[in-house]
């Protein structure tokens, strides 16, 4: 199966949901090579204009690129993205496998979300509900997605 990697936006700084993504991580890891990056949000005051916000994307999108492993397959988190179930997403790890994809790379932005134009660069936009989450929360189900579709693809009891 590919190795997946997640380029998050921003540091997580509560414990309970550090503590949860690094049992997933752990977890991810019985079945394939799972690396983390972290770069950092840009600081915008209580009320920031609209154009600030864009300059605050702009330079966060420079380094997600960056960070971004070559050769890639590159799926960006946002609320406009496709929704799918856990049995699609472990369909679409088995097909990008068979496609000889070797890194899966989850992008998900900070509070602001993403630049556009990152996301038109991504190869597929995925949300994971209508619904706004804390972004850190929004990692620890991201993560245990990803455990869950490996777990559903090597037919454990996992999913049930």
């Amino acid at each position: 199966m590919p190795g997946v990697s997640f380029i998050f936006a921003g540091k997580m700084r509560e414990k309970y949901f550090e503590g949860a993504f690094a049992e997933y991580l752990k977890r991810i890891g019985g079945y394939t090579k799972c690396e983390v990056r972290e770069i950092a949000e840009q600081r915008l005051g209580d009320r920031p204009s609209q154009r600030e916000i864009d300059a605050a994307l702009a330079r966060e999108a420079q380094e997600i690129e960056k960070a971004i492993p070559k050769g890639a397959y590159v799926a960006a988190l946002c609320v406009e993205g496709e929704m799918c179930s856990s049995e699609q997403l472990a369909q679409k790890f088995s097909a990008l496998d068979g496609r000889g994809v070797g890194r899966i790379c989850f992008i998900v932005g900070g509070s602001f979300g993403l630049n556009p134009d990152l996301k038109s660069r991504a190869d597929w936009r995925l949300s994971m509900s209508r619904m706004t989450f804390p972004h850190h929360l929004a990692r620890v189900m991201l993560a245990e997605q990803v455990y869950r579709a490996f777990t559903i693809n090597a037919g454990t009891r996992y999913h049930k």
